[in-house]
This record gives structure tokens, C-alpha cells and sequence, in this order.
């Protein structure tokens, strides 16, 4: 009901959203739901707005609300397809409604005092001002006392107070208003970063049209869909959970899930993802994940968990915070008391130590940094680059070394046929034709790729009926009353010269070639090599731009294929004949010889070396559960250009992040000298405090607002709606027609070829 499901050791994860409040003003939250009958776990995700519950059952929505309600929060269960709420009556919140009134009070004081010179009638408004706009700041702050805390509500309260005592009742009034209205302010900028969370949630419509066995159709929960059953998706509509085609074809934009702008091409068989918007076409599609575990409902639950993996620079701001506080209350108390022996009086001593106390209740630098994190953490699952946390994105920052693996990462992970030599007098269709009726019968990737080309070139492909495969040898069968067989070829000697040499230069091309005999004849030649991908080389030549200093290529295949698919990447750096230790070796000792190193791979086959590398990058993390739960950086759709986006995206967050520090701690120095020497009004602080605040957060969110990089020539994605719930969408039967004309993305190498197999030139020794 709220949310995830059960947790490790029999526990339930419960997942809820800040409704309304402030969780950094709330108090002991953890503390206060850790008491809760059956709650064992809590963890509060302030950037992301989310609190986690571990419980053995018994912990329920209704208990959950009410022990926030006591801290001033409203949580509301996570983890269900929601609407966004509507945007127009933020103004009808009773904060507002009382910042504004507590404003036209001030007003009316300032003109009655300063203009008609009614000292009494202005006092009075002061007053009022007070009233009306500090009673949300005094209930947060009396809540937080209540548990034997301090915050930023209570600095505020301990200054109005003493600004009261004093009697510069105008100064009390501004304090009120100014703080009010940058704490609203704040909380609007800093929700900027949660409010892509949102956006993703929102993606999946709450209900689904379900398909009954006799035919008929119902609306049904998303939450309540189970696998197995069937939904139908109509033109326009977005897909509400991962499933598998049965019926239909259109185009459905996965960019939501993906990052990619060019829709992809769905058929019966394809997969397809919840959250993704269907194009032109009616479809219905087989549910195979409950909700939970829906890629989008997992991505947005790693985003939301990745801010607590905190990076150097945001335990900086965290341990700073700590010390900071208790250090400017020490100060003022201090100011107060020995004001008056270095000359002061104590009234003067005591305004500077309320004026300490207003400029010291700035939260900038603690929340700017993670602000700025969560910011580009939303950012890239906005571009389909999803970082698991503050410390990978610092890390992929630092990254001069990339390290590719080969097979389904640079190349396409499915051999294809590149080379039809036909020998003697045999046509080079008849070759094809027989090697592909004798292959029919495998499941062997590179008879796969022999029968495709047949296929493409419109031969008709009958399988033998005496097909027989002899493992390193090939496969043998009668085909039109002749026997023909595919597979390795024997030694060189007993080829022609001409054949000799042509197989001489498919080997040093690093392609596996096939030998097609008919009736013990040599018939022909077959090369077959797997693709390097469209985008290789330009991802490569991206990343020395980037200042990449070695990009190198670990691969198990033999040196002339490694070579070989090396010069056409662009990489000078290719070691061949490795296993999984020996990459996992490779990588270490990259490590020890240029710093920090990123290993990019599949996720299933590399993992020992994934995890070996500083950052571990998976390919098209949206088809493979493995790779999704296993990378520190998920690139989800199978593009290798996403890397150097994610690169730019980490080094741009870090640079933002720098900065966010150094205008933090400046101002922080600035304001504490100013109103320890008396330069500093208590309205003037509080105002330049609250200002500075919000623009080193803003600064910070400048990364949601732009992408991370603009590819040369190619247009910023315009069918994203991740940007929020009321950009505008595609209409039905609107969506690019510039597409290709077979499926893409990353269900057409699930398709294709099961995790798990090796099926590219390393499989020569079957041959």
C-alpha cells in the first residue's frame, strides 16, 4: 500500500512522501517513527523528500500520519502511480495566507510610523505583524524543543524575542516577514530537485485497462496488475507497467526509462517498459512485473536512495553543520556577556549577539550540497544516466582512465555476416542457401547470424531433416540431396591458393570464418564478426575530448579480432585473451598507473572487474536486472554516447558543488564579522542571509534545468516529459517519423541473445 515491499530479514519496507513541512526543521523524525509498535527501521532521504519504514507488519499508514502530524509533517504513502496535485491554489495555503497578511501588516506599520508618525498605532501593527507571521515558525520551533533540539525555527523565535525585549518592535516585525518568506522561498527552490522524483511517478497512469479471458475489458490499479495478465494500451496512452507484446504494433517513445528521443519500433515479442507513451498504434501487452519491480518504480527508488550515499564533499557540509551551530551559539552568548566589558552596553551587547544568532540560522551550505547532488542524480535518470549516489558522481568527476569491455558494450553483442566469398564455380546464393539450411536447426549465435543473412537476401531456408553438429567442428546435413557441411576450417594446405589467401585476410580482419563444403568441394567462405556499434567511435573520440587521457579495451577474444575492432573504435589500447580475473587484474592495475578508473561493461559477464573499477558503468541497464542493481552508474538504454554526457554531467555537479561551498563559507564569514563588529541590522542580516541562501540553492539546481551536454547537430529531447506533469505530449499519431526501421533500445538484444553467452568471435572454437 505505501509502497515497497519486503526488506532483508523478513522486514516490509514502507516508503513515504513529505506531503507538507520540513523534514531538516522537524526534529527527531527517525526517532519518533523508531518508536512506533513493530518499526525497526527508519531512514529519512531529506533531499529526496522520502521516509523509509522497516516494520514487521504491524506498523500502518494511519500511525505513520499521526506521529508525524506531532512534528508538523504530513507523509503520505510512496511507491503508487500518482497525479500531480494541481498547481493553481498555492496561494490558498494557510502559510501563505498569513506570510501575506503579516506583510500588509508590516506595511501599514512602516507608513503609520515613518509617514504619519503614529508611534503607538505602528507598534500595534508591529505587533500584529509578529503574531500573524510567526505562528508557523513558533509551532516548528516548539515541536523541535519539545524532543531537545535546535534549529533554524528556533534561532528565529530566540530572535524575535530578544528583539521584543529590546523594543525595536519594527525590527521584530521584519524579522518575522523576512525569515517567513525566505523559508518559503528556500523550500520552493530545494523542492525544484524533488520534484523530478515526481515527474517520474507521475509518468505511470494510476489505473490500467485490463483484458478479461471472454474478451470484455475493466479498469484495474496499476499497483493491483499481476504478470501474466493482459492490458490494452490505445494510441496516445502510456503503457501502465513493464510487459511483452502479444498483439499489435506502434511506436512508443521510451525516453522516460531510456533517455532516448527517437521512439522505437514495438511488434509482437518486443519488451516494453511502464511509463513510456505509445505512439500511433492499439496494443496488448503481457504484464511480466508486479509494479514494484517495474524498471521505472526501481529507478525511481535508486534515485531517491542514492543521496544517501553521501561523497566528500557533502560529509564536508554535514560535519560543518554540526560544529557550525553550537559554535555561533557560544558566540552570541558570549558577545552578550563580555559585550560590556570591552566598552558595549549591555543593550548593545546583547542587540549584536540576537544580530549573531539571525545571520548564523543560514542552512546553505548544509543543504546546497545536497541539493546540487540530487539535482544532477535527477538530471541524468531525466537523460537515462542513472547514478546510485553523491559518491560515484564525484568519483566519475575525477575519472582519466575508461576502460570498455568489448563484446555488448563497444560492439553490438550479435555476430552478423560480413563476407559471402563463393569458391570454384558455386553461386554465392546457393552457398548462402545450403549453409543456412544446414545452420537452421542451431541456437549457436553464429548460425543465428548465417540464417539472418540468408533471410535478409529473400533465400528460402528449410531446415535439414539429418542435421548433426559436432562441437569445435560444425554442423553437417543432406540439403537438396547434397551433403553440405559449415564450419572450421581445416589447415590452410588443403585449400586452393586463392581460397588460401582470402582466408588468410577474413582471420587477420578478426572475423570467424565458416568453410561451406558441397559433396566434400569447398563451396565457399563465410565472414562473420560482430558490429561495432554505430556510436563507438564518436564515444570514444568524445572522451579524449573530455580530457579522457587513456581509453582501453579488455576483451577475452583473440589479439587479431581485439585489434581489429580497437582501430575501427579509436582505441590504441587493446588487451586481448583475457578472463574475468585477468580483467579484474587489468583494472587494478590501471588504477595503480592513472588514479581513479571507470570500467563500462554488461553488467552480468564483468562483474568481478565492474566492481573492481572505482566507478562500474553498465550498458543498457533497462533490459537487465543485473546490471541495474549492480553498476555504481546505470547508462539505461544500450548507448555508448551517454557516457561522455554522464562525465560532463559528473565534472559540471562537481564544479557547481565547489562553488556552492566557497560562496557558502564567504558568506558565512562576511555576515558573523559584520554583526560581530555592529555593522549588521537584525533585518539587513536576516535578509542578506535568507538572499544568499536561495541563490547558492538555485545555483545548485541550474543542473534540472539544462541538459549536461548538447551533441553536435542533434536537437535537445523534445518528447521527454520528465520535465513536468504539464509539458506539453505528443498527441496521437504525432510521434517522429524518423525512425528506424527495426526495433531498437534494449529489448532487442534480450531478444537476441540470453545473458550470459559469449557469442562472438570468442566462439571460434566450436567452429
Amino acid at each position: 500500500m505505501s509502497g515497497a515491499g519486503p526488506a532483508g530479514g523478513g522486514l516490509v519496507r514502507d516508503r513515504y512522501r513529505v506531503a507538507r513541512g520540513c523534514l531538516d526543521c522537524a526534529g527527531d523524525l527517525a526517532g519518533a517513527l523508531g518508536g512506533l509498535p513493530g518499526a525497526q527501521q527508519v531512514q529519512i532521504l531529506g533531499a529526496a523528500g522520502v521516509v523509509v519504514i522497516g516494520h514487521d507488519g504491524g506498523v500502518t499508514p494511519d500511525l505513520v500520519a499521526r506521529q508525524a502530524a506531532q512534528l508538523g509533517l504530513e507523509l503520505s504513502p510512496a511507491g503508487q502511480p500518482t497525479r500531480p496535485a494541481g498547481r493553481g491554489r498555492w496561494w490558498r495555503s494557510p502559510r501563505v495566507l498569513l506570510l501575506a497578511a503579516a506583510e500588509l501588516l508590516l506595511d501599514a506599520g512602516l507608513a503609520a510610523d515613518h509617514l504619519a508618525h503614529q508611534h503607538a498605532v505602528a507598534t500595534g501593527l508591529y505587533l500584529a505583524t509578529v503574531a500573524a507571521g510567526g505562528i508557523f515558525p513558533v509551532r516548528s520551533a516548539w515541536q523541535v524543543l519539545a524532543r531537545r533540539r535546535l534549529s533554524i525555527g528556533t534561532l528565529l523565535v530566540a530572535g524575535t524575542i530578544g528583539a521584543l525585549a529590546l523594543g525595536v518592535f519594527a525590527e521584530a516585525a521584519m524579522l518575522v516577514v523576512v525569515f517567513s518568506a525566505g523559508g518559503l522561498m528556500e523550500d520552493y527552490v530545494a523542492d525544484r530537485a524533488r520534484s523530478s522524483i515526481r515527474a517520474l511517478m507521475s509518468l505511470t497512469p494510476p489505473v490500467a485497462v485490463r483484458l478479461q479471458p471472454d474478451g470484455t475489458t475493466g479498469q484495474i490499479p496499476v499497483a493491483d496488475l499481476q504478470p501474466g495478465e493482459l492490458v490494452l494500451v490505445r494510441p496516445g496512452e502510456r503503457l501502465p507497467t513493464d510487459g511483452r507484446v502479444t498483439a499489435g504494433s506502434s511506436w512508443v517513445d521510451q525516453s522516460p526509462v531510456t533517455g532516448e528521443s527517437i521512439p522505437a519500433e514495438m511488434t509482437p515479442g518486443s519488451e516494453v517498459f511502464g511509463g513510456t507513451l505509445n505512439g500511433p498504434g492499439t496494443l496488448t501487452v503481457q504484464v511480466t512485473k508486479p509494479y514494484q519491480e517495474t524498471v521505472l518504480a526501481r529507478v525511481i527508488e535508486q534515485v531517491e536512495q542514492a543521496q544517501a550515499r553521501r561523497g566528500t564533499a557533502q560529509r564536508f557540509a554535514d560535519r560543518f553543520g554540526a560544529i557550525y551551530t553550537p559554535i555561533m551559539f557560544t558566540l552570541a552568548a558570549l558577545t552578550a556577556v563580555a559585550g560590556p566589558t570591552a566598552g558595549l552596553s549591555l543593550r548593545e551587547a546583547v542587540y549584536r549577539a540576537l544580530v549573531i544568532l539571525v545571520v548564523s540560522c543560514s542552512c546553505a551550505l548544509v543543504i546546497s550540497v545536497p541539493t546540487a547532488v540530487i539535482a544532477a542524480i535527477s538530471r541524468g535518470a531525466r537523460d537515462g544516466i542513472l547514478i546510485k549516489g553523491g559518491i560515484h558522481l564525484e568519483t566519475l568527476a575525477k575519472v582519466r582512465t575508461v576502460a570498455f569491455d568489448k563484446t555488448g558494450t563497444l560492439t553490438a553483442g550479435k555476430p552478423r555476416l560480413t563476407d559471402l566469398i563463393p569458391l570454384g564455380s558455386y553461386p554465392a546464393d546457393q552457398v548462402l542457401a545450403h549453409a543456412a539450411a544446414a545452420e537452421a536447426a542451431s541456437e549457436h549465435p553464429l548460425a543465428t547470424a548465417v540464417v539472418a543473412a540468408a533471410t535478409k537476401r529473400g533465400l528460402t531456408v528449410a531446415p535439414a531433416a539429418d542435421a548433426q553438429a559436432t562441437p569445435g567442428m560444425g554442423v553437417r546435413a543432406t540439403v537438396g540431396g547434397h551433403q553440405v557441411s559449415a564450419g572450421r576450417p581445416p589447415g590452410p594446405g588443403s585449400l586452393p591458393g586463392p581460397a588460401r589467401q582470402q582466408l588468410a585476410a577474413l582471420q587477420d580482419g578478426g572475423k570467424t570464418a565458416v568453410l561451406v563444403t558441397i559433396d566434400g568441394h569447398p563451396a565457399g567462405l563465410l565472414g562473420i564478426a560482430d558490429q561495432l556499434r554505430p556510436e563507438a567511435a564518436s564515444a570514444v573520440a568524445q572522451l579524449r575530448g573530455l580530457g579522457i587521457g587513456r581509453v582501453v579495451m579488455l576483451t577475452g577474444d583473440n589479439p587479431a579480432t581485439a585489434a581489429a575492432i580497437a582501430q575501427a573504435a579509436g582505441i590504441s589500447d587493446p588487451l586481448a585473451g583475457l578472463l574475468p580475473e585477468d580483467k579484474t587484474a587489468a583494472v587494478a592495475g590501471l588504477r595503480g598507473q592513472a588514479g581513479p578508473v571507470a570500467m563500462v561493461g554488461d553488467g552480468i559477464n564483468d562483474a568481478p572487474a565492474l566492481a573492481t573499477a572505482d566507478v562500474g558503468i553498465a550498458m543498457g541497464a533497462a533490459g537487465t536486472d543485473v546490471a541495474l542493481e549492480t553498476a555504481d552508474i546505470a547508462l539505461m538504454a544500450d548507448q555508448l554516447g551517454k557516457l561522455p554526457d554522464a562525465i560532463t554531467l559528473a565534472r559540471k555537479a562537481a564544479s557547481i558543488i565547489r562553488q556552492n561551498i566557497a560562496l557558502s563559507l564567504a558568506a558565512i564569514a562576511a555576515l558573523d564579522a559584520a554583526a560581530l563588529t555592529g555593522h549588521m541590522s537584525l533585518a539587513a542580516g536576516l535578509l542578506l542571509n535568507e538572499g544568499s541562501a536561495v541563490l547558492i540553492i538555485a545555483n545548485g539546481l541550474r543542473l534540472l534545468r539544462r541538459p549536461a551536454r548538447q551533441q553536435a547537430g542533434e536537437p535537445e529531447t523534445a518528447t521527454s516529459p520528465i520535465e513536468g506533469p504539464d509539458r506539453p505530449r505528443p498527441a496521437s499519431g504525432t510521434l517522429r517519423p524518423t525512425i528506424s526501421t527495426g526495433p531498437v533500445g534494449p529489448c532487442c538484444q534480450a531478444a537476441d541473445q540470453a545473458p550470459g553467452t559469449r557469442p562472438l568471435a570468442d566462439d571460434t572454437g566450436r567452429r
